[in-house]
């Protein structure tokens, strides 16, 4: 057995069982494994940074690792962005980086790059294995720190990839449990028995079932307010779900609402923070005054949360929103007319990817009670997200429709993956918000004070602007073979989604909406 026979075997038992890969020459032999070892599926996309946005995607939805397989530094380098979102996210994925083969990397070759510092700003866990001996024990130990939450990433040689002599690993050993959990709960119950105005911010595993329900009945007993970090992984919304509101992406609204609270408990949630710096504005949006307290990480918040529930709620049952949907509205088709018409024609079990932005603003007010569905988010910012990660989700869930709601100037960045949807044949209906520019960049550019809010230059315009020439979101969709069509009414689009929910595989739909920001 070669070292990418065993990689790959190593992989499959640890239940790694999908590789999202753009390979190239240092990874033939990982690609020639595939025929040894049946078992793992590979998914072919044509850029770095689709394989990495849709091994995120797919990990969220399957709860286990997805593998990438990438040429080089620079396929790493092109995937990073992505790979950002998902250590944001504490994804669980094995990241494979081929390399030159060891006795070829002192010759300085044009592709020689250094592939470990790269790699360690996106990643928990990073190895070079410099033996084939030792790809099965990499391996498993990749696979390991992958499932602890990270990002991990293994980087192999050609060489040690296409050598003979490659050994199954023994089982990971077991991992001690962290201690503390009780701790932290006690000191909340003082917290929240204090009668102070109190916060609970949850994110990380308590945006599911167990821990949202929990959090509802701590804030019912105690009287505090609940709130979900800005971008959570995975929320669980809908009819019959416990409704708990994000955090606004704008300080201002932000600090809105965590205003006159003197604590704040953090349950899988990192400290609120402006997302940028403003000038004569603060970065820490905590209010003045408020203790911050730590109740659990990301990884074991819901447990903590239903602890907590049960000593100060024990036996109550969370409110939980009804089903309420809005009317079709009628007419020319605006960013919160379409918010409209996907809460009114959202199916049950959906998963929603969102990378609207801006022109997304009114989806969450009117998908509240709509039936019970997931949605995924952009942690950590990185635009060109959502078209890669429904690919995964949609891999991960194919028994659910995906619905990626994608705002113009991003789906442009990750735009072929519109290709692996039809390669796929993923039941995927991706909308285009088409307003013709950066929409964000816009308001952002009077918020910062960068510019006049009453008459930028027309050179400030142009650098903004996504219509010259007009984007045709319905011609690359075509050609990449997805069937699409374009929306300018609220009836087209109703039309459009309707039948996109009714047909299995990949749809698009363009909607054309105005700009936010006049």
């Amino acid at each position: 057995m070669n070292g990418a026979e065993a990689l790959l075997t190593t992989l499959v038992d640890g239940g790694v069982e999908v590789c999202f890969a753009n390979p190239g020459t240092s990874e033939m032999h990982f690609v020639a494994a595939l025929d040894a070892v049946p078992q793992m599926r590979g998914v072919l996309t044509l850029f770095e940074g689709v394989a990495t946005g849709a091994a995120d995607g797919y990990a969220r939805m399957a709860d286990k690792p997805a593998a990438v397989l990438l040429h080089l530094g620079p396929g790493l380098g092109n995937g990073l962005a992505n790979l950002h979102n998902a250590r944001r996210a504490h994804t669980p994925m094995v990241v494979v980086v081929g390399d030159h083969a060891t006795y070829h990397k002192n010759f300085d070759a044009p592709l020689e790059s250094d592939i470990d510092a790269v790699a360690g700003t996106v990643s928990g866990w990073v190895r070079r294995t410099m033996h084939t001996a030792d790809i099965a024990s990499d391996t498993r130990d990749a696979v390991a720190a992958a499932r602890g939450g990270a990002v991990s990433t293994l980087i192999l040689p050609a060489d040690v990839s296409w050598t003979d002599g490659a050994r199954t690993a023994p089982a990971s050993p077991a991992v001690a449990e962290a201690t503390g959990a009780d701790a932290a709960v006690r000191g909340a119950v003082e917290v929240l028995r204090s009668g102070a105005p109190t916060v609970i911010l949850i994110g990380g595993d308590a945006t599911r079932a167990p821990g949202l329900a929990a959090a509802v009945r701590v804030a019912e007993a105690a009287g505090a307010k609940v709130l979900c970090e800005t971008f959570p992984s995975r929320q669980l919304r809908g009819a019959g779900v416990p409704e708990v509101d994000r955090l606004a992406y704008f300080a201002e609204a932000a600090e809105a609402q965590l205003a006159g609270a003197t604590h704040l408990v953090l349950a899988g949630a990192k400290s609120p923070v402006s997302f940028f710096a403003y000038p004569g504005k603060p970065s820490d949006l905590v209010p003045a005054g408020c203790d911050v307290y730590v109740l659990a990480p990301q990884s074991g918040a819901a447990a903590a949360l239903e602890k907590l529930a049960d000593e100060l709620a024990p036996g109550t049952t969370a409110t939980v929103a009804g089903p309420a949907r809005p009317g079709l509205p009628a007419g020319p088709l605006t960013a919160f007319a379409a918010a409209a018409v996907v809460g009114a024609l959202l199916p049950e079990g959906a998963v929603i990817v969102d990378e609207s932005n801006t022109a997304g603003i009114g989806v969450a007010a009117a998908t509240a009670g709509a039936p019970a569905h997931d949605v995924l988010t952009l942690t950590g910012g990185a635009i060109g997200y959502g078209i890669p990660a429904a690919v995964g989700a949609a891999v991960a869930a194919p028994d659910r429709p995906v619905l990626a709601l994608q705002a113009d100037g991003s789906a442009m960045y990750t735009v072929s993956g519109l290709w692996t949807q039809a390669r796929e044949n993923l039941d995927v209906t991706t909308v285009i918000f088409n307003n013709g520019a950066y929409d964000i960049l816009r308001i952002e550019l009077q918020r910062v004070g960068a510019a006049s809010a009453d008459a930028p230059g027309p050179r400030v315009l142009e650098l903004l602007d996504l219509g010259s020439p007009t984007i045709d979101f319905v011609k690359i969709a075509e050609g990449m073979g997805v069937p699409a069509r374009r929306a300018t009414t609220t009836e087209e689009l109703a039309a459009a989604l309707t039948d996109a929910f009714t047909e299995p595989g990949p749809h698009l739909i363009e909607a054309v909406v105005p700009s936010l920001a006049g």
